[in-house]
Parts: C-alpha cells; sequence; structure tokens
C-alpha cells in the first residue's frame, strides 16, 4: 500500500519538500538555541577538611559562571573565617581566525540553508531527470526521427506516460512506413499500364497532330512525371536515398548543362577578375573557378531541374539562375538562386510551398503540376545538409535560394 502510495511523482516531490522543511527546522531550531541559550554548567561544591579529616567549610560555584572560566569558590569556615578558593583551569592556546565557528545566529542561519540546499539539489535532480529525457525524446521524434524512443524506468507517472509514448510513436512509425511503402509500391505498379497506354496509342496511328492525340500524350506525360516524382519522394522520406553514391562534382557544370536544355540564362559570381571571365552565350561563366560540393548527381540535377522548371511554370520568362559562393559562419556555400517574374508568393505561403501537393490558390487550374517538384527541392537540399527558402523578388516576382556546403570548405574558428 505504501509503495504504490509513494509511486506517484507528486507525492514524492510532497516528501522530499516535507523532510526538507523538517529538517531545516530542527536546524533552525538548535542553532538559535545554542547561540541564544547556552547550555546550563553543572553546579561544583568543593569541602574544606582540616588535618583531623573534620569537615570545617563548604562553598559551590557561582550559578552564572561562563564556560572555560576558572573555579572560585568563597569558603566560611565554622569559626567564622572567610577563605577565597580558587582552582585555575590549564591554559590552552587560542584556535586560529580560520577555525573559530561563527556562533552568531545570522551565520547560523545561512550556513543551515545552505546545507539543506546541497542536500535537496540531489533528491529533486533525481525526481526531475526523467522527465528531461522525456522531453529530449518528444523533440527529437518532433523534429521527424520517428524511430526516437525514451527511457520507461520506473513505476510512476513519468514512467507510465513515457511508455504511452513509446507505443504511439511505434505505432505511427508503422503507419508512415506503410503509408510510404504503398506509394512507392503503387507509383511503380502504375508505370507498366502507362507504358502499355503509350505502346496502344502509338500503335493505333492516328494522327499525332489531332487534339485528341496531343491532349492523351500530354495526360500521360503528367501522370509519368507524377509517378516518378512520387516514388522519388518516397525513396527520400524512407531514406532510401543514402545509398545514393555521393562524390565530389563541380556544380557549375551541371547548373549550365540544366540552363543550355531549358535555355535559361545562367550567371556565377564566384570572384573571378574580370579577365577570367568567359561569356558562354547562355550567362557568364566564370573560367578558373567553380563551385564543387559532396553530392548525389542525380538529386542535385533534379534539384536544379525542379526549380527551373517551377519558374518556367509560373513566368512568361525573365527566367535567371544565379550561382554564387558566400562564407556562413565556420563554412563556405554554395548559393543557387533562380529568379521569375511571376506573381510572386505571399509571405503567409512562403514556406507551405514546400509541402507535398500543396499550391497556391487557383494554381493547379490555370499551371499544371502536381505539388511535389518544390517539396522534393527541399528533401534533397536537407539531404545534402543545405536549405531553402522562397523570398520576394525586387520589381516582381519569387526568388528560390538554396544553400549548400562546399565539399573541403569547412574551416576552423
Amino acid at each position: 500500500m505504501w509503495s504504490r502510495f509513494t509511486s506517484h511523482l507528486y507525492v514524492r516531490i510532497w516528501l522530499a519538500v516535507v523532510a526538507t522543511v523538517v529538517v531545516l527546522t530542527f536546524l533552525v531550531a538548535a542553532a538559535w538555541r545554542f547561540t541564544k541559550d547556552p547550555p546550563q554548567l553543572p553546579i561544583r561544591e568543593v569541602l574544606v577538611h582540616n588535618v583531623a579529616g573534620e569537615v570545617i567549610g563548604t562553598a559551590q560555584t557561582r550559578p552564572d559562571r561562563k564556560l572555560g572560566e576558572d573555579l572560585e569558590f568563597d569558603v566560611v569556615t565554622k569559626d567564622g573565617q572567610a577563605l577565597k578558593l580558587l582552582l585555575p583551569r590549564p591554559k590552552r592556546p587560542p584556535p586560529p581566525p580560520w577555525g573559530r565557528l561563527p556562533f552568531d545566529f545570522g551565520w547560523m542561519l545561512i550556513v543551515v540553508g545552505l546545507a539543506v540546499a546541497l542536500g535537496a539539489y540531489p533528491v529533486m535532480r533525481r525526481l526531475t531527470l526523467r522527465l528531461e529525457s522525456l522531453q529530449r525524446g518528444v523533440e527529437r521524434w518532433g523534429e521527424g526521427d520517428l524511430s526516437a524512443r525514451v527511457d520507461t524506468s520506473g513505476s510512476d507517472e513519468v514512467a507510465f506516460l513515457a511508455g504511452r509514448f513509446n507505443h504511439a510513436a511505434e505505432r505511427i512509425e508503422t503507419l508512415m512506413n506503410s503509408h510510404k511503402s504503398l506509394l512507392a509500391n503503387a507509383s511503380h505498379e502504375l508505370r507498366s499500364p502507362l507504358a502499355r497506354i503509350r505502346m496502344g496509342l502509338e500503335l493505333m496511328g492516328a494522327d499525332i497532330t489531332s487534339p485528341q492525340r496531343i491532349e492523351i500524350s500530354r495526360s500521360i506525360s503528367e501522370l509519368d512525371q507524377l509517378i516518378d516524382e512520387i516514388l522519388l519522394a518516397s525513396r527520400l522520406d524512407a531514406r532510401q536515398a543514402d545509398a545514393e553514391p555521393f562524390e565530389r562534382l563541380d556544380l557549375t557544370g551541371l547548373a549550365a548543362e540544366e540552363c543550355s536544355r531549358l535555355n535559361v540564362e545562367l550567371s556565377a559570381d564566384l570572384g573571378a577578375t574580370p579577365d577570367e571571365q568567359t561569356n558562354t552565350g547562355l550567362g557568364i561563366a566564370t573560367t578558373g573557378h567553380s563551385l564543387t560540393v559532396q553530392g548525389s548527381p542525380r538529386l542535385l540535377r533534379r534539384l536544379i531541374r525542379n526549380l527551373l522548371e517551377n519558374a518556367r511554370r509560373y513566368s512568361n520568362g525573365d527566367i535567371n539562375l544565379e550561382l554564387a559562393q558566400i562564407r556562413k559562419g565556420p563554412e563556405d556555400m554554395a548559393v543557387i538562386k533562380v529568379h521569375d517574374r511571376g506573381p510572386g508568393v505571399p509571405a503567409a505561403q512562403r514556406e507551405r510551398i514546400f509541402e507535398p501537393f500543396y499550391r497556391l490558390p487557383g494554381a493547379s487550374e490555370r499551371e499544371g503540376g502536381v505539388g511535389l517538384g518544390l517539396a522534393l527541392v527541399k528533401s534533397i537540399s536537407q539531404r545534402h545538409g543545405g536549405t531553402v527558402r522562397c523570398e520576394a523578388r525586387p520589381g516582381g516576382g519569387a526568388s528560390f535560394i538554396v544553400e549548400l556546403p562546399i565539399a573541403g570548405a569547412r574551416r576552423t574558428a
């Protein structure tokens, strides 16, 4: 019964506080009595004998004598004589200053308070340590680590809460893995019927310029793109992309290839002198300087392509891709900026556009797309230790900025 009662965390904290108050009360009372009411010294009695052994006088010590004083007796004999008897105590050397106790009540109260505080800290710390462990586990889980679990030792409310959290986290992780697996498998299986539809359309021999044929081809291409992006998003979420080989690659050349494919202007500001710059027809390419990053060529190519296609979808022209190198804290960062002259993104929506399948109101009907392009950009940048954000472009439009660590550019402070 008692163990069940004390298993509650609030009861244990209450008992610890009560015990601390009781100990403090007794210590303060003892200090007060010791400093304000010193202990009563016993009364000593002396007997004076003559040569024959007869008692000729008696005397007692004064009741108000202090501790450490010499024993002094006033003896009156039977024949009326008054004698003063002095028994000196042995003289001891005074204690050094550092050995003298501060018997003042204020000092004693401070010492007692410090002692109680030091004694109560381990008790309270032991009670709250598991709460901090639970907090760290919940924070890790909230940041996206669905495999995070917390310690369930103990038999109080904290242990019960930790057990329920682990159970809920395990169920959610299982559901998420099943959901990702279902998406990946369904997307993979959809490729076969799409391929058969495309082949059947080719074998029909219909006029390839007919509106029906063009519309069917466009729908098949959109479905194929949707399936491809769902597959890649599922692999990134399931961390299967960790198997992607990471290597040192030239980000400048990769960006130039994608800009050439979509006929987009490319500019690179890598700190070169005017003599080291050449005009490629697509913009400015800096010779002798390049942005080298550690990553997956396929994923980074997909990142740049999605940014360019998103800009082309929402802009009638004036698309520019800019490469730069900046120093951010102890690292040098490669910066990819894609600017467009589209309608722009409202400030309240600049975070949500990177969520899967989220598009601005009216965008799905007006511009098409599947709503996964920017979500993939965010996943790929995070996989490479980078970030992505959207800003307003001066003069109208939007700017999408990706920052990636440059390979081997970490500096020591």
